[in-house]
């Protein structure tokens, strides 16, 4: 486990799963959200990503956190030797979103960038979650079978599942 990929759909645990992997194993963390964008929410020019993204998937050891973009999802993916897909039931995410809204009036969400628009963030999140779901979650199902066959791959399913995780890693 040196190139971990943590992905799945908006609110799934995915940060708080991939800081705790990073100080277990010791690999460096890169939140895509924080490469993605500036303090306040502001996009960074898309060229900019692309590249600190290329950068990050030389680099012989990372956990990298988050969806980034459609284009560098499949990298990401591709470059890693351990998948981590958070595939939890659909109202486990929209819950978790929620309760990252509403905490979020109190404390900032961790990994996100600083001063970041919570209620704009909060509802792209919500608007994404059906989409990922109908599109990318069929797409990342397979992809996962397919990748046992050459990577480790960790398909957790259930909250369950992520406890089980931090145990088997430890």
């Amino acid at each position: 486990m040196k190139k971990v990929a943590v992905f799945g759909n908006a609110g799934g645990g995915k940060s708080t799963l991939s800081r705790k992997l990073s100080e277990i194993t010791n690999l460096p963390l890169y939140v895509l959200d924080k490469i993605q964008y500036k303090a306040g929410g502001i996009p960074v020019p898309y060229e900019e990503y692309r590249h600190t993204h290329k950068e990050i998937l030389s680099k012989d050891e990372w956990v990298i956190d988050g969806f980034g973009c459609l284009e560098t999802v499949w990298l990401r993916l591709e470059k890693a030797d351990t998948l981590v897909y958070i595939d939890l039931p659909l109202p486990v995410h929209f819950w978790w979103v929620t309760k990252r809204l509403v905490t979020g009036f109190f404390v900032p969400p961790k990994g996100w960038p600083e001063n970041s628009p919570l209620w704009k963030s909060s509802m792209k999140s919500y608007n994404g979650l059906l989409l990922c779901h109908k599109r990318l979650t069929p797409k990342y199902r397979d992809y996962v079978l397919e990748a046992e066959k050459s990577k480790k791959v960790y398909h957790l399913k259930s909250v369950k599942e992520i406890k089980d995780f931090y145990q088997s890693i430890a």
